[in-house]
């Protein structure tokens, strides 16, 4: 089997899967975990585009998605009006402090010569900003929480459309990649994970702790939408028509709709990214990447910056993470920062592109589909098995009911066997690049 051939049949059979779902479980089901599937993709895509053009492991995929979700609720929720009267300008204070202190610092650094002088002067200035920034920074946020707490207690944001959120959030991303970048991409890859992990857990705490801004563990939900909702539509006499057509109930047609709406737009960036990606990767921009990813030496050797295109490519990719973030944010209609754990779902988005395959963008894509499929599926797939092998047992048995109880364990264990089976018989993934 040739590998076009492969990569149909491939995509064939994950359409049959989701089809199948629709069939034996629900469709709303079905057109669910296919958006998740997308956006799993275009995560697995970002990262792909680090790992399998550069080699560069980056283990800090959820700090710059929880920055995507951070930008849908920067640009899309109203501004809190009496929150920004009550700190707002306290904040914008400390902001420029903070700014004028980073670029005094840095101004510093470049025109005096190296020595006690310098040393001293970088101190006095980062010690004087940041007692200064305190002293407009923490009143204001106390100011700011104190506003109806239980409901708001933050700034809010822009009031914009939340489709803006997707360009800001791969902006946001993008943005922090590169300054983690200018400080880690010299080290080797093992500190390069430790490092980006370690940034992943800063961020992710941040968005937890600062009340102000994101609401912190009391969460921002009722997100604007991008497509209509189901009360909405249910009540329109143009589409209780249409489902009276296709013999559905208003009710379910309308969730169906919804889906479908978020599955175009969601489709839509796909095939943009990889668009780009792919004239990325086959243009002499990819094939100085791979280069430099096969033998750093050799290439720094022809004169290739490796340090700068390390950088360029770990914002890309980052920067795609982003738009992935925002997105799902967008999905789910409201920003939880405490669902981000870097750990667990890193490790997933991981194994999507190693299964599918690094270096290969639609292996990437291949990935993000199957292993949030199987992700999802794994625990009610597990469920039954459990229920078949203990059918002959009494209902009381404990063994059964220990059965049952564990089908829940079937997803990592899933995980580690898809991933076993596939490094075992496919090491370079699925749809392998070329």
């Amino acid at each position: 089997m040739n590998s076009s051939t492969r990569t149909i049949a491939l995509f064939t059979a994950m359409a049959a899967a989701l089809v199948a779902v629709g069939v034996f479980q629900s469709w709303p089901l079905a057109l669910a975990i296919l958006n998740l599937c997308l956006i799993s993709a275009i995560m697995s895509l970002g990262v792909n585009i680090q790992w399998g053009y550069a080699g560069l492991f980056n283990v800090g995929v959820m700090g710059f998605t929880a920055l995507g979700g951070l930008a849908g609720v920067l640009i899309s929720v109203p501004p809190v009006t009496e929150a920004l009267q009550a700190g707002g300008f306290g904040i914008f204070i400390a902001l420029v402090l903070i700014s004028l202190t980073i670029a005094g610092a840095i101004l510093i650094y470049k025109r005096l010569p190296a020595g006690k002088a310098r040393n001293f002067s970088m101190i006095g200035v980062i010690v004087i900003g940041y007692f200064l920034t305190r002293y407009f920074f923490f009143p204001a946020v106390d100011a700011i929480e104190a506003v109806d707490s239980a409901r708001t207690g933050y700034l809010g944001g822009l009031g914009l459309p939340i489709i803006f959120s997707w360009v800001v959030g791969g902006v946001f991303a993008a943005a922090v990649a590169w300054v983690v970048g200018k400080i880690a991409l010299g080290l080797r890859s093992d500190y390069l994970a430790i490092a980006t992990l370690g940034i992943s857990e800063i961020i992710i705490a941040v968005l937890k702790n600062e009340d102000w801004m994101t609401r912190g563990v009391k969460n921002v939900s009722g997100l604007p939408r991008p497509v209509p909702y189901e009360i909405d539509l249910q009540q329109t006499l143009w589409f209780q028509d249409w489902a009276s057509y296709l013999g559905m109930s208003p009710v379910d047609f309308s969730s169906v709709f919804v889906k479908l709406c978020y599955a175009g737009l969601f489709t839509v960036v796909l095939l943009i990214l990889l668009w780009f990606s792919e004239r990325a990767l086959h243009s002499p921009w990819g094939r100085m990447m791979r280069a430099i990813r096969d033998n750093e030496l050799s290439s720094a050797a022809m004169g290739k910056n490796i340090k700068g295109r390390h950088l360029q490519v770990f914002v890309l990719g980052s920067a795609v993470i982003g738009i992935a973030g925002a997105m799902l944010t967008t999905l789910d209609g409201q920003f939880t920062p405490a669902s981000y754990q870097p750990l667990r779902f890193t490790f997933i988005v991981w194994v999507m592109v190693i299964v599918g395959g690094s270096g290969n963008n639609l292996g990437a894509i291949l990935g993000g589909f199957l292993i949030w499929f199987v992700w999802v599926e794994a625990e009610p797939f597990g469920l039954w098995l459990m229920d078949v092998l203990s059918s002959g047992m009494a209902e009381d048995s404990d063994l059964r009911k220990h059965l049952l109880n564990s089908a829940a364990h079937m997803r990592l264990m899933t995980m580690g066997l898809i991933l076993l089976l596939v490094l075992r018989f496919s090491p370079r993934g699925l749809i392998p690049e070329k």
